[in-house]
């Protein structure tokens, strides 16, 4: 653009429009448009599932796994698990009670008569069902003499 405003140059250097939107107004009814425009679903959420989410991050999870306890210093664990000797119970993490199961983990509640793996889903917590060992975090040697 020129800097040049000398009366032969009549042309104004930018739209009275307004630009796109401007544009747009002149030819849509903008008011209406905005009424009838779907929004999708209302993002709120509570304050627990917010506190659920910040809880069930994949980390937090693995760290409150990690935190859990020797089967070999729980005498129940032991009595429950005569077909594992004292090595192998100290390399057991059973874990702690209200630690978050991460969803579609396999875990083995030792509390069962016969034990059978299963698959965590999202609201499952280890106090909850008993005491829990994840298949992750155990040798597979061991996985295999519990669920036999």
């Amino acid at each position: 653009m020129s800097d040049d405003h000398s009366p032969g140059d009549r042309r104004k250097p930018y739209s009275d429009r307004g630009g796109p939107e401007g544009r747009h107004a002149e030819t849509h009814d903008v008011e209406r448009e905005k009424l009838t425009n779907p929004t999708g679903p209302d993002q709120e959420t509570d304050e627990q599932t917010e506190a659920l989410l910040e809880k069930q991050t994949p980390e937090s999870i693995r760290q409150a796994q990690m935190e859990g306890t020797s089967a070999a210093d729980d005498s129940i664990a032991v009595n429950k698990l005569p077909e594992l000797n004292q090595e192998d119970l100290a390399s057991l993490v059973i874990l702690a009670p209200d630690t978050p199961l991460e969803q579609g983990s396999v875990y083995l509640n030792i509390d069962e008569s016969p034990r059978v793996p299963f698959r965590a889903t999202g609201d499952m917590t280890a106090g909850k069902i008993g005491r829990v060992i994840a298949k992750k975090m155990t040798d597979y040697d061991i996985w295999n003499r519990l669920t036999a």
